[in-house]
C-alpha cells in the first residue's frame, strides 16, 4: 500500500508553467513505476506520463511536460511548461510496482487551470 499525495495545481495563463509534486509513503518508493494522469469533464482519465521502466510522454504533452523523480525523497514530479487551455484539467498521481498490469495506488489530485 502506498499512499499519494498531490500538489502545485493552480491557475495560470496560456503559455505559462507549473510544477505538480507528488508525495508517496508506505513502500520503498524506487520499486514503483509512477505516473502522471489527467482528466477534464465530460473526458475519460487519459495518462499524461510515466516513470518507470522508461519514460513516456502522451503525444498531446511530448515536448512540454517532463516527469522527473526523487526517489531519496518519495516524491514525483510533473513540470508543465508551455500551458494551453486544453491542458485544464484535475491530475492524478498514480503508482504500481512494476510487474503490475495496473495502477493500483491515486492520489486524490489536484486542479490545473490554463486561462486563454
Amino acid at each position: 500500500q502506498v499512499q499519494l499525495v498531490e500538489s502545485g495545481g493552480g491557475l495560470v495563463q496560456a503559455g505559462g508553467s507549473l510544477r505538480l509534486s507528488c508525495a508517496a509513503s508506505g513502500r520503498i518508493f524506487s520499486i514503483y513505476t509512477m505516473a502522471w494522469f489527467r482528466q477534464s469533464p465530460g473526458k475519460e482519465r487519459e495518462l499524461v506520463a510515466y516513470s518507470g521502466g522508461g519514460t513516456g510522454y502522451a503525444d498531446s504533452v511530448k515536448g512540454r511536460f517532463t516527469i522527473s523523480r526523487d526517489d531519496a525523497n518519495s516524491t514525483v514530479y510533473l513540470q508543465m511548461n508551455s500551458l494551453k487551455p486544453e491542458d485544464t484539467a484535475v491530475y492524478y498521481c498514480a503508482a504500481k510496482e512494476r510487474v503490475s498490469s495496473s495502477f493500483g495506488s491515486w492520489g486524490q489530485g489536484t486542479q490545473v487551470t490554463v486561462s486563454s
